[in-house]
């Protein structure tokens, strides 16, 4: 993606960002309003299956049903964020705004019948289809396009989890590997915040995390600001959480790749991987694993919330999350792939924490976005989302654990369409 020249006049600037503000407003409207929609829907059915465990054994029909709401009216939606991050580097062929419909529904079907899967896709490509029809409708340029796009991004990371400037940051980061691009800095926080302004205004709340541990609990260096065995451990559990997120992404990649190769009908492919879903479901204690994951009705389920405290999670918790949303993504449900990375941070975080003698809430925060910012690429984005969803007293051990996780996760994320650039 080339780079647009910074006006250096005081009009020029002026003219850029009130513009720019102008055209976020209408994208951070919709597409706040869209991502409340969604949330509200994603709550309404996860209630209902939790209410209804039977639902799951119909989770295989659900899988060919979504195959086939693709094949005829999905045009080229099947590819998803990546098809968004294609029409950025390179806007052409345009994002569908059947994209926003067909995603939102096929994700409520995914959680409805138990799949294992996360919710950030579906807000980043209704973000990125409902942007492009503004843009488009407006007849912007090729430049403004990708800028709108990346706005819509933004507009629609930002509010799924209430985390402004992580969308801004992540929309400018997850493009290409090692580069960002800061053309559209002012439109995507104006369109995040705009956004998440707007999904709140909805009524539509977020999770709460909290870390409780306190720096000076674990501080063997009273004299130091940051104490170096804690950070030697936070460096250790950076490198689990960047090849947990490399696992994660090859294991995915794998499934597509084999399930295509080994199954030649392919609307099979979703059924298989639904009826795999409600075998290994069938192992006791492994609903755990179904679904969002964020909370659970029994106190005794694990799930992300309850990894912040000690005993919240299995030593394999993690392996278990990351083979059920390998299998659910990789066979074709939608959903998208970040919370579930979450989830499966969060509770390698608490492993590691149960091991080692360290903070377990700590841990589990660090977890909760090292291993995304390792499976994605976006290690800056995943540190502030540290600072937006815990406080910003650990922001070192944020960057540290983000930053070695990134480093040991691999170039090749859960997004196929990045550039890499360095």
């Amino acid at each position: 993606m080339k780079e647009l020249k910074k006006s250096t006049h005081p009009l020029g600037i002026a003219s850029h960002l009130f513009k720019w503000t102008l055209l976020a407003f209408p994208v951070s409207c919709i597409v706040g309003s869209a991502v409340a929609f969604f949330l509200w829907l994603l709550d309404t059915v996860t209630d209902i299956r939790f209410s209804h465990p039977w639902l799951l054994y119909l989770l295989p029909v659900a899988g060919v049903l979504i195959y086939f709401a693709y094949r005829y009216f999905g045009k080229n939606s099947e590819k998803g964020n990546n098809l968004i991050i294609e029409q950025i580097h390179e806007p052409g062929g345009g994002v569908p705004t059947r994209m926003a419909p067909l995603v939102l529904f096929s994700t409520i079907v995914t959680h409805l019948f138990g799949g294992s899967a996360g919710r950030e896709g579906t807000a980043v490509q209704m973000g990125g289809s409902l942007a492009h029809f503004i843009g488009d409708r407006l007849k912007l340029s090729k430049e403004d396009i990708r800028i709108i796009l990346m706005t819509g991004v933004a507009a629609g990371f930002g509010a799924v989890f209430g985390t402004p400037v992580t969308g801004c940051v992540f929309a400018l980061e997850v493009i290409a590997i090692g580069t960002m691009r800061y053309t559209a800095l002012v439109p995507c926080l104006a369109a995040s915040v705009l956004a998440d302004i707007t999904c709140s205004a909805w009524g539509v709340g977020h999770t709460k995390y909290s870390i409780r541990f306190s720096a000076a609990e674990f501080n063997t260096f009273p004299n130091l600001s940051i104490d170096p065995l804690l950070l030697l451990h936070v460096i250790v559990a950076g490198i689990a959480f960047g090849l947990a997120g490399n696992l994660f992404s090859t294991t995915v990649h794998g499934i597509k790749r084999y399930a295509n190769r080994y199954i030649p009908v392919q609307w099979l492919i979703p059924g298989v991987g639904g009826l795999v879903i409600v075998l290994l479901a069938q192992i006791p204690g492994m609903q755990d694993y179904l679904g969002l994951g964020v909370n659970h009705p029994d106190p005794h389920a694990v799930s992300i919330v309850s990894a912040f405290s000690e005993g919240g999670a299995e030593n394999f918790s993690w392996l278990w999350k990351l083979i059920f949303t390998a299998v659910t993504i990789g066979t074709g449900f939608k959903g998208g792939e970040v919370t579930p990375l979450f989830f499966i941070g969060a509770t390698l975080g608490n492993t590691i924490g149960t091991i080692t003698g360290t903070p377990v809430d700590l841990m589990a925060g660090l977890g909760f976005i090292a291993v995304f910012a390792g499976a994605a690429n976006t290690p800056i984005a995943c540190t502030f989302m540290g600072v937006e969803l815990f406080g910003g007293e650990f922001l070192v051990y944020y960057a540290v654990a983000c930053f070695t996780a990134y480093y040991f996760g691999g170039k090749k994320g859960i997004y196929s369409a990045q550039w890499h650039d360095v």
